[in-house]
């Protein structure tokens, strides 16, 4: 029992910072000025009812006798919101929150000290090795939702990235594509990314135990994902026990990877709303450049003012998914 709950500690932690490394984090408040970007205002829920589209007066304004001069003058200093601020779509925010803080408190104990000890007792060209290895198994899957979107020129040179990198890259242990002559650049794609490309919408937003930050069209192509690769690879892809194992050193590595980045996570003012409207901001900037709508201006995950022209060739690492 105490082996299966360490496994699952681990992956809970380490799932995390691998999102949060792809670009699923937030920015503290200084961030925030650095970048100009702002958090999503609160929606109706902390309006007075009073304000909300409508609620009706209340009763003492039916019978109210028209202001003096010097009360006209007072009342243009009040603000009345008539409008509906909207605001992510999060019903629920209170058990996300504590799934989020219960993630932290485990990776401050377990993850964050194994994946510590991982990064200083692994030599890099290892585990760069074992990266460049599932990410090459991942490359079918990119190409695949490439052809989905109808576009068969990225889909063809992530063919040409992964039989490079299969053959001459020792079975994708290094990543040669990348390299002259060839210069493929890796980039990231999934079923999630299909779906909101063809306008299916983001829906609830979720924090889970192992998933992390998610939302309903993210969780079902995620899912679609995690499931396409061990069909077409088969065995041992498809074990149970070989994917706890692999699975762990590589959530360890993404952990390791971003450890400042989680510092500075733990130092916001509300971590869990920052990372909520970072995660959905960032998958938006995703969807609108499989678009060609690339924005001009985009805060680089840990904030910073830092600018990605193009997430989809962000490299290894600090993809912004």
């Amino acid at each position: 029992m105490i082996p299966v709950l360490a496994a699952a500690m681990l992956l809970a932690g380490g799932d995390l910072a691998e999102r949060q490394g792809r670009g699923e984090t937030f920015f503290s408040s200084a961030d925030q000025q650095a970048t100009g970007v702002q958090p999503v205002p609160p929606g109706p829920a902390s309006m007075p009812v009073s304000s909300l589209p409508g609620a009706a007066p209340p009763a003492a304004t039916e019978s109210r006798p028209a202001p003096t001069a010097d009360q006209s003058a007072s009342s243009q200093d009040d603000i009345i919101v008539t409008g509906r601020l909207h605001g992510p779509d999060d019903p629920l925010r209170g058990v996300n929150a504590q799934t989020f803080a219960a993630t932290q408190a485990i990776d401050k104990a377990v993850v964050g000290p194994v994946a510590i000890a991982y990064e200083r007792n692994v030599p890099d060209p290892i585990r760069s090795g074992i990266r460049n290895f599932f990410n090459n198994l991942h490359e079918p899957v990119v190409f695949f939702n490439y052809m989905l979107q109808l576009k068969p020129g990225k889909a063809a040179e992530t063919a040409g990235r992964f039989l490079i990198n299969s053959t001459i890259g020792g079975a994708g242990l290094v990543d040669m594509a990348k390299r002259k002559p060839f210069r493929l650049p890796r980039r990231k794609n999934s079923f999630s990314d299909t779906l909101g490309f063809y306008g299916v919408r983001p829906g609830p937003f979720f924090f889970l135990p192992l998933i992390g930050p998610t939302t309903l069209r993210d969780l079902i192509g995620g899912t679609v994902d995690r499931l396409a690769v061990p069909f077409y690879l088969g065995s041992p892809f498809n074990k149970p026990a070989f994917n706890a194992v692999t699975g762990t050193l590589r959530l360890l590595d993404r952990r390791a990877e971003f450890d400042e980045q989680l510092g500075k996570i733990r130092a916001s003012n509300d971590p869990y709303a920052a990372s909520r409207d970072f995660y959905l901001h960032r998958r938006q900037a995703e969807i609108d450049n499989l678009h060609g709508r690339r924005k001009a201006a985009r805060p680089a995950a840990g904030g910073g003012g830092a600018v990605a022209p193009d997430p989809s060739a962000a490299p290894t690492g600090a993809p912004p998914k």
